[in-house]
């Protein structure tokens, strides 16, 4: 007798601040591309802060397959993913940005590309020869690649964009690394991404994504900003690099925050 495969379950983790004029059809748009793909699905809305009433309009949405959660502070994008990553029952994780700026079709397009090398690890690229990239401000994509350059000479991660707001991860690879992280805004993305990498989760790959940035107000730079970039880029090098601090022996010395403990259970 041949044993069918157990299906997939896939959580996708859509962290909001601020967004109570678009988040209802974000959500909505979100669950109609995952109505079509061949795996079961959870989303988890995660509200960065009740600031406004992204929480009250997120609820309306009217789905068995939604669960809304969310704090009173606003406390950073990588502190948002990481608590809806741990309220997960996927063992595959995605996290895709509220605004809807990166077409969620991305999603399936990431799955199937995933599947395809093998990957612990696919992040959306803008620079993946098959993505298509509409309005991105010049100083952004000068910002950007300069970002790339940087990380990549630090951490050797063999990705052409590592700040999209489109990543798919296996639940296995997201076990070791989320307790050790600690970075909760500019260099979020990087610190999993090169802590992965330091643990063996070696197969991180890219994939073309949908950019459409004329949906998002994009504010100009500001010099705090790329300092805070830096600055939080070049502490997670020496945490990693010099302290070893996200190596197994210094399990007593990571922060740990009970609404952040990522369980192994896949229940």
């Amino acid at each position: 007798m041949i044993t069918k495969p157990k299906k997939h379950l896939l959580s996708v983790i859509v962290p909001a601040y601020k967004q109570e004029k678009t988040i209802k059809k974000d959500l909505q748009r979100i669950e109609e591309v995952l109505k079509q793909i061949r795996y079961d699905y959870e989303i988890i809305c995660v509200i960065d802060g009740r600031v406004d009433k992204t929480y009250e309009n997120a609820k309306k949405v009217k789905s068995k397959k939604l669960k809304v959660i969310g704090y009173k502070e606003n406390k950073g994008k990588g502190h948002a993913v990481r608590y809806g990553m741990a309220k997960t029952k996927g063992d595959l994780i995605a996290f895709i940005d509220a605004g809807m700026d990166i077409d969620p079709n991305g999603l399936s397009i990431l799955l199937e590309h995933m599947i395809w090398y093998g990957s612990d690890i696919i992040v959306g690229s803008i620079r993946h020869s098959a993505s298509k990239v509409y309005g991105y401000p010049l100083k952004r994509k000068i910002l950007s690649w300069g970002y790339h350059v940087l990380t990549k000479w630090l951490f050797g991660l063999r990705i052409t964009d590592s700040q999209r707001g489109l990543k798919i991860f296996k639940r296995k690879a997201l076990e070791k690394v989320l307790p050790r992280l600690l970075v909760k805004n500019f260099a979020f993305d990087i610190e999993m991404l090169s802590v992965a990498k330091r643990l063996g989760f070696e197969k991180i790959h890219d994939g073309p994504v949908e950019m459409d940035a004329r949906r998002l107000k994009y504010s100009s730079i500001g010099t705090g900003t790329i300092w805070g970039m830096l600055v939080d880029t070049l502490a997670v090098f020496y945490r990693l690099k010099i302290l070893r601090y996200y190596d197994g022996h210094n399990k007593r010395k990571w922060r740990h925050d009970p609404d952040l403990n990522f369980k192994a259970d896949i229940s």
